[in-house]
């Protein structure tokens, strides 16, 4: 009887403790990691990394100097030798650390071990990075960090960078305009891509910059950012309009680069390889950030006569994505499909739209005309993203390299309070005037 008492006595606390962690890692997985998981981890990459680094094939052959030390002091047999790591550096979602190469090696023998990595140490996901000629570093994620989103303090911000979303490495997902200029955004209905439109616009909504929108959905998406918009077209008749504004604002920027630089005016514009960015401030021109959303409505038609306007339209938006970068105009095209089917242009200004981000699709090709052409691999990545996550994401861009991100949850009402609070910042442009919506 007492020792029954005792098993009592001592299992109830015990299996108090395993129900706590257990709520702990399903509720609060960053608490969780902290307590429990990063400790364990640790403990389970020091101990066993040796054997570990042998087991995945990136071990080499120690020196003959080293064998040779090794032989006269302790006459064992020689091991392979393991990459060289460096202290691990915890953080509030993994584990960091720096290994360097043995000769021979590179980042890619490292990356294809990544899954074994993952299992050997108990780790939700194993990133390499490289960071100079020789060194890796390895980022250890412990729990699922895209399913509750966090983002970074020290996220990268800045003029014309936006965060936007988080990585599944842990990272802030940095929208770069000067990097890169114009984006291509697919996603079905409700799966997070107007998310990532208010973040975007709320974000450049406190830099000096001015933002345009093209929405043919009577202007339901954008526009409560009215108060911060410099132009918005609410119908295809309001875009026919707006983008040969564009395109001449484009043109006499490209005259103002000319007057500057000593450029003949008889020099088309693209051989001009120089931008605004090279003119001193007080004469440089202020940022224009285009968003269309739902690009699809641009090229449908209705009957015959507006084919013609619909082939200006698509001109022009070609136009500006192709030479808009060097004025200092930049595309965020949106839509839920994008191909060849929607008619003469497409693939085209698809093909100048060097970012891409896409959210869950309703089928493969959609995903396909979003990054077949430049990832392949990404494809089914982008098929499998859930319904019940909304805000997931699959971007990549021209050199090929891609990611999972979500964006974090941001209401239409915070989202436009912000635009309000920063309509001081619509910068002064006579050119679209006529294009500013009303506010109340």
């Amino acid at each position: 009887m007492s020792e029954l008492m005792t098993l009592v006595e001592v299992g109830g606390p015990v299996a108090g403790l395993g129900a706590g962690a257990a709520y702990l890692r399903a509720r609060h997985p960053a608490a969780y990691w902290s307590a429990v998981g990063m400790p364990a981890s640790a403990a389970r990459l020091v101990g066993s990394y040796g054997s570990v680094m042998d087991s995945c094939g990136l071990t080499v052959p120690p020196s003959r100097l080293r064998a040779l030390a090794v032989r006269a002091a302790t006459r064992r047999e020689v091991r392979p030798v393991p990459p060289r790591r460096g202290l691990l550096r915890p953080t509030p979602t993994g584990l960091r650390i720096r290994l360097r190469l043995a000769p021979g090696q590179e980042p890619a023998d490292v990356a294809a071990s990544a899954e074994r990595l993952r299992h050997a140490w108990g780790v939700h996901g194993v990133y390499v990075e490289p960071v100079k000629p020789g060194v890796v570093e390895l980022r250890l994620v412990g729990f699922d960090v895209l399913q509750r989103v966090r983002m970074p303090r020290k996220a990268g911000g800045g003029f014309l960078r936006v965060p936007v979303a988080l990585r599944e490495d842990a990272t802030a997902f940095v929208r770069d305009y000067r990097a890169i200029p114009h984006e291509l955004v697919l996603g079905a209905t409700l799966s997070g891509k107007s998310m990532y439109l208010r973040h975007l616009i709320t974000g450049l909504a406190a830099q000096p910059v001015a933002l345009a929108g093209i929405d043919c959905k009577r202007g339901v998406e954008l526009a409560p950012f009215a108060p911060r918009l410099s132009a918005l077209a609410t119908d295809a008749g309001q875009a026919a309009e707006l983008l040969p504004t564009l395109v001449q604002e484009m043109e006499d920027r490209y005259d103002l680069i000319r007057a500057r630089q000593g450029i003949a005016p008889s020099t088309p514009d693209e051989e001009i390889t120089s931008d605004v960015w090279g003119l001193p401030e007080s004469e440089r021109t202020v940022p224009i950030v285009l968003f269309v959303d739902e690009v699809a409505e641009l090229f449908l038609v209705a009957s015959r006569k507006d084919e013609e306007r619909r082939d200006e339209m698509v001109t022009q938006l070609i136009r500006l994505a192709q030479l808009g970068r060097a004025a200092g105009i930049y595309l965020e095209v949106c839509g839920q499909r994008f191909g060849a089917e929607l008619g003469k242009g497409a693939t085209m200004l698809r093909a100048q739209l060097s970012g891409r981000v896409c959210h869950r699709v309703n089928d493969e090709p959609s995903a396909k005309m979003a990054l077949g052409d430049i990832a392949p691999e990404a494809v089914g990545a982008a098929c499998t993203i859930a319904p019940e996550r909304p805000g997931l994401a699959v971007v990549g861009d021209t050199s090929g390299g891609w990611s999972r991100i979500r964006t974090p949850y941001l209401s239409l009402a915070d989202a436009a309070a912000a635009c309000e609070r920063t309509a001081h910042l619509v910068p002064d442009l006579p050119a679209l005037k006529p294009f500013r919506p009303a506010t109340a």
